[in-house]
């Protein structure tokens, strides 16, 4: 089995509620799709399909503020990009002082190499990595401080757990043509002493 554990940290972030209309709620952490989408663009895969099976474990080292802004979004009700009726103002909540860590395990990921491998490739030789653009958590604005190999074994961190009667429903999988093969699980947060993930943290990155 092989794992590897990364700390990544993002100055300002949204993790949009994947049903909030006008108000740009966040998630309060990010969903395990959003972590899965920043893994791959760290080693420049662009097929999302392409490590499906690998698992993740989410922990937070911070308790981040949240702050809600007013800003300009487009949706687009007329075929001319232009048209001023394409965009409005609207509020939206944001993230600052994100921490957090993640495991990556192989799990059923049967490429070779698999998302473990390739990862631990680009740390071990960043030159071999071929990717474009910044590197985001979330919208393309929202980007990335640093990533890098968890070293450090802390004390306190926030799990998001895996829980059927949690009160957090987050997105593992998101269909970005309408949202039909959106898939969910539902998680808890909670405060443990823990250096490694529990089985309850695992969360399976899976199209159906």
């Amino acid at each position: 089995m092989a794992v590897i554990a990364l700390q990544v940290e993002v100055p300002i972030a949204c993790f949009r509620v994947s049903r909030a209309r006008e108000y740009a709620e966040t998630y309060p952490v990010p969903p395990p799709s959003t972590v899965y989408g920043m893994l791959l663009s760290l080693i420049g895969e662009m097929n999302r399909y392409y490590h499906c099976g690998v698992k993740l474990a989410i922990a937070m080292n911070s308790q981040p503020e949240q702050s809600t802004i007013i800003r300009t979004f487009r949706r687009f009700k007329k075929k001319e990009i232009a048209d001023p009726t394409n965009a409005r103002p609207d509020y939206q909540e944001l993230l600052t002082g994100i921490e957090f860590a993640v495991w990556v395990d192989s799990g059923v990921d049967e490429r070779t190499p698999n998302l473990v491998e390739r990862l631990q490739e680009a740390f071990q030789d960043p030159g071999s990595v071929e990717r474009f653009g910044g590197l985001s958590l979330g919208e393309s604005r929202d980007l990335v401080n640093s990533v890098r190999v968890l070293r450090e074994e802390y004390r306190i961190l926030t799990w998001l757990f895996q829980d059927e009667d949690g009160l957090l429903t987050l997105p593992y999988w998101v269909d970005h043509v309408g949202s039909r093969g959106t898939r969910w699980r539902r998680y808890r947060l909670t405060d443990m002493q823990l250096s490694e993930p529990p089985e309850q943290a695992w969360t399976v990155i899976q199209a159906v």
